[in-house]
């Protein structure tokens, strides 16, 4: 895989799941949702993923800070809690998510070896900028780019193009990193060399486009990039 990457020129990253960690929203708040903490956080990614699908088949692009907000109503009904407080505590969240612990020397590795870095991710700018904000890694990335702009949500090619448009590097020199596998997939499929992160060592769904490869969790990008 190492080879293969050899000639990449950006280093492009999903955000949610891949960078910073979506189960922390909840985790931040366990004692006010009770037993059902876990069951709620797994229904809440899995909602707001198939309504961006759902979305993009019906052509009904709404912002992911909204998409987001309709998905843990219904986890919330499901779960039988009904305190708006648990709600706003919940999105708040949202905008400070953790990075994954090895994010940041990862990053910083990177940086150091003179790799251009890069975020595409489904949530808005208004969501995107605090939680980069706050994750203290903003100064790491010379794009954080947004979905929003092409109006639709990944895993359509509008959404990949922008890298290209605002990046100015062709997608055969992009290296793109996701823990979606359907995201993954996607980004190969448009043209990317893309990296799935499994970080839950869960099997291939088999979809169109070749993977560059797969890993476990970011602390072995630096390597595969031929970087120390």
């Amino acid at each position: 895989m190492s080879n293969a990457l050899a000639d990449i020129e950006l280093c492009v990253f999903d955000a949610y799941g891949t960078l910073f960690d979506f189960n922390s929203a909840v985790a931040r708040h366990r004692g006010a949702i009770g037993p059902s903490a876990d069951a709620l956080s797994d229904l809440w990614r899995s909602k707001q993923i198939q309504y961006t699908w759902l979305r993009n088949g019906m052509g009904t692009y709404a912002e992911f800070w909204q998409v987001t907000g309709e998905a843990l109503d219904h986890c919330l009904a499901v779960h039988g809690i009904a305190d708006p407080e648990v709600r706003q505590r919940l999105m708040g969240a949202y905008l400070a998510l953790d990075p994954f612990p090895e994010v940041p020397a990862m990053l910083e590795t990177l940086r150091r070896a003179g790799k251009r870095l890069a975020i595409l991710s489904n949530g808005n700018p208004a969501m995107l900028s605090p939680m980069v904000a706050a994750s203290g890694l903003a100064d790491r990335f010379e794009a954080v780019l947004s979905v929003d702009e092409a109006g639709v949500f990944k895993p359509d090619a509008r959404v990949y193009r922008l890298v290209e448009a605002r990046c100015g590097v062709r997608p055969d020199h992009v290296c793109f990193l996701s823990a979606n596998c359907w995201d993954a997939h996607g980004a190969a499929h448009f043209g990317f060399r893309t990296v799935w992160v499994n970080r839950a060592r869960a099997p291939d769904d088999g979809l169109p486009g070749k993977l560059a490869g797969q890993i476990g969790d970011l602390s072995v990008l630096p390597a595969l990039l031929g970087v120390s």
